[in-house]
């Protein structure tokens, strides 16, 4: 055998050899690596409201491969009978601090700071039903009516009253009509101070509210003036006045020049006035479309403006 050929094949040998046993000690080493250690932690079975009170059909224990998160419960009983301040997914992990204190159960009250509190303010249906204000969202709120002791003539006066108010909850709310009926009414709940909270108390008898949304990243507090019905019309009520005609010597009062016999001012004669000049007359007219759908025929007529050549 050539011994160049002889060559090659021992070190294709020794290659192949050499890459096999690589590859078995990779092998060996995935096949040996120890798995990451499992926790039991509590997840959400379900979607969780903001407010909801959890029960055991809202919970659950399981596994949890890895690091596992901060503030995770791993007992059931340290979720059951609190409030959610918080959203909770379903199979999240359900975290104590999206949970409120054990003992101060659900709703609406689980989720309002210490030292604030949740006031409601009735809306109209355009706010309310549309979406405009939801939960999270700032406003700023807004109070109109009859200033006390003011003019009545300068009539109703608005006036900004709180700003940067946060949004708690916004819903519906049955009260009683004039005729004792129950309908509904659009009410939002605002997270105040209990100062603010006595404000938009005693506006809420005593003036008509109305909120306006902001950006929730406008934080400044500005300083408006407020509005009075008779400022909004202030410019149309305006009427210019004729200037005061000529006197004599600077001073009114004085005789007439016809009047001392003194000859009055050259008088040009009257202006002819111009003949009117055409004016183009706008001639509408009707365009008709036929459309064809199968075999159903409708017609669409609509009106165009030309001006006459």
């Amino acid at each position: 055998m050539n011994r160049r050929i002889l060559l090659i094949f021992i070190f294709a040998l020794i290659g192949g050899a050499s890459a096999s046993y690589l590859v078995y000690r990779l092998a060996g080493t995935r096949a040996g690596a120890t798995p990451p250690p499992m926790a039991q932690i509590v997840v959400a079975k379900r979607d969780l409201q903001i407010g909801t009170l959890i029960g055991p059909a809202d919970v659950r224990m399981g596994p949890w491969a890895g690091t596992v998160p901060k503030d995770a419960l791993a007992k059931l009983d340290l979720a059951l009978n609190r409030g959610a301040v918080a959203k909770i997914y379903e199979g999240e992990p359900v975290l104590a601090e999206r949970l409120a204190a054990p003992g101060s159960g659900g709703g609406l009250a689980a989720i309002i700071p210490l030292g604030l509190r949740a006031s409601a303010v009735k809306v109209n249906d355009v706010v309310g039903l549309a979406g405009f204000v939801t939960p999270g969202m700032r406003v700023d709120v807004l109070i109109s009516g009859i200033e006390p002791g003011g003019n009545p003539g300068d009539g109703p006066h608005v006036n900004t009253l709180l700003q940067n108010i946060q949004v708690l909850s916004a819903g519906e709310n049955l009260q009683k009509d004039s005729e004792g009926k129950p309908h509904p009414v659009q009410v939002v709940n605002l997270l105040v101070t209990p100062e603010q909270a006595e404000k938009l108390t005693l506006a809420g008898n005593q003036a008509q509210i109305q909120l306006v949304l902001r950006n929730p990243l406008d934080t400044a507090t500005t300083s408006p003036p407020g509005t009075k019905m008779s400022q909004l019309f202030a410019n149309s009520s305006a009427r210019p006045t004729e200037a005061p005609g000529p006197t004599l010597g600077g001073r009114s009062g004085g005789k007439s020049r016809a009047a001392r016999g003194e000859p009055g001012p050259a008088t040009s004669p009257p202006a002819i006035p111009a003949s009117p000049r055409p004016v183009n007359i706008v001639v509408p007219k009707v365009r008709v479309i036929e459309v064809f759908n199968g075999t159903t025929k409708t017609e669409v007529r609509f009106t165009v403006q030309e001006d006459p050549k």
